[in-house]
């Protein structure tokens, strides 16, 4: 009898050079590289040499901060490094490229238009600007949305992505206002504290580095949700986003146009709508991630009941104090590349935890059980590093035992404790510590997690201590 083989049978087919790996890679590094040359020119031509080495100076101080902050949110699925690397230089070169030339065009075509050059530069940026600026910052975000749909599966990816864009986008902003500013001072011969440069430097980096940041990220929001939307829901899979777009051109425009609001217009603006929303989306970001860790701790058990994981992983993995313990012992006791090997093991465990809750709710592709095996291969290939590191956090990081409540001496005789009181039997027997069991176990009903109707459980079992071939026997039996 003919069997169907582990993976999928690969088919050759003939590419044209265009659709080859190398090419769409070289033609977009050639891309950003040209628009980085293109940008660098204009910018200098702006501010002289001297203004944009000081601009370059100043306006890099926040970027290891902002970059930092949205990797620490990611820490729970961390993306690529090249998506964030793609991102950064969009947002730095070519988002930027496009921001200066049309918002320059706009602005002349205005002031011919109507003859009057002050209205023109106040619509300019108003409503030319936050329209231009965030189109152009949320083309990085669509592009990974689209072509790196792996990495993109929720709120706080698209979050990422859209707030290390604006990070690179205001890093170039940032050089050009800071220069001009300093070639600005030349001229009047001001210096210190009472210069335009430090007037400028504290608004735009001491007092707000996280503007065009807070403006993307509504974007990145709003792909967030579409990527958790199931496939059926087309509709809102394309609304969402541009809602989201939407939102982050109206709080652009608001945060341009609050010098029009009079001699306290930017404070407050700054106070009532950017402070609140910061704080806002900061919590929603924090919960969100929250509930990432939730859906580790629920998701995974069904790995320890097949065996592919040990009972205390999944506690582990769903604490981000017992991952950061875990790959300081791997550190401690196996150096960097032990902590290197635990971090990429943390990374695979929630990968097939995300990627068992989306075949749970019908959101998994065509590839989920190719997906789900390299995924399980990555996890055995790495257990002799990471099993005893997130052993040890567990034991760590483990809420204390509660300590049993003295029976008082009037109980005694009348069937206290572990049979109920008065001699009752309890109603349920204790869950056992960790779940779901596989269907048919002999506890399959005292797991504390429930059986979804369509959740599939692993349809591989580990290899055996011999390190023998994988050979899928079908659904996991005990």
């Amino acid at each position: 009898m003919a069997t169907c083989p582990p993976y999928p049978t690969h088919v050759h087919r003939h590419t044209h050079w265009w659709q080859r790996t190398w090419v769409r890679y070289g033609a977009l590094i050639t891309l950003l590289a040209l628009s980085g040359l293109v940008i660098l020119a204009l910018v200098r031509e702006q501010t002289g040499t001297q203004g944009f080495l000081v601009g370059l100076g100043l306006a890099v101080l926040p970027v290891p901060l902002l970059v930092a902050a949205f990797r620490w949110l990611d820490r729970v699925d961390p993306g690529p490094w090249r998506n964030l690397l793609f991102c950064f230089a969009w947002g730095a070169c070519a988002a930027a490229l496009i921001a200066i030339v049309a918002n320059s065009f706009a602005t002349r075509w205005i002031a011919t238009a109507t003859a009057d050059p002050a209205g023109a530069d106040t619509w300019g940026a108003t409503v030319i600007a936050p329209v231009v600026e965030e189109s152009a910052k949320a083309a990085a975000v669509l592009l990974v949305f689209l072509f790196r749909r792996r990495d993109f599966t929720g709120i706080v990816d698209g979050v990422v992505v859209a707030g290390v864009t604006a990070t690179g986008f205001a890093f170039t902003e940032n050089i050009l206002y800071l220069g001009t500013a300093f070639g600005t001072d030349q001229l009047t011969g001001d210096s210190g504290i009472a210069s335009v440069t430090a007037a400028t430097f504290f608004v735009r980096v001491v007092m707000s580095p996280f503007a065009h940041p807070l403006f993307t990220v509504l974007t990145g929001i709003g792909f967030g949700i579409a990527a958790l939307s199931a496939g059926r829901h087309r509709l809102r899979r394309a609304l969402l986003p541009l809602a989201g777009l939407l939102l982050a051109m109206g709080m652009h425009a608001l945060w341009n146009g609050s010098a029009a609001f009079g001699e306290y217009g930017f404070f407050g603006v700054y106070a009532a709508f950017m402070v609140p929303s910061f704080g806002l989306l900061t919590w929603l970001v924090i919960w969100t991630r929250q509930r990432e860790l939730g859906t580790v701790r629920a998701e995974l058990p069904a790995y320890v009941a097949a065996g592919w994981l040990t009972p205390a992983e999944p506690y582990a993995l769903g604490s981000m104090r017992a991952r950061r313990v875990a790959r300081q012992y791997a550190r401690k006791h196996a150096g960097k590349e032990g902590a290197r090997a635990v971090a990429r093991y943390e990374a695979c465990a929630t990968s097939v935890a995300f990627l068992r809750q989306r075949g749970r709710r019908g959101r998994a592709g065509a590839d989920f059980t190719v997906r789900e095996r390299q995924l399980l291969d990555a996890l055995w290939h790495l257990r002799g590093v990471a099993r005893p590191a997130l052993d040890h956090a567990a034991r760590v990081t483990a809420p204390p035992a509660p300590v049993p409540r003295p029976v008082p001496p009037w109980a005694y005789g009348y069937g206290y404790g572990a049979q109920g009181a008065y001699g009752y039997a309890t109603a349920h027997p204790p869950y056992r510590p960790y779940g779901p069991n596989p269907p048919h176990h002999p506890q399959a009903s005292h797991a504390p997690y429930p059986q979804a109707p369509h959740a599939p459980y692993p349809q591989y079992a580990p290899p055996s201590p011999q390190h023998a071939p994988y050979t899928p026997p079908g659904p996991y039996r005990p």
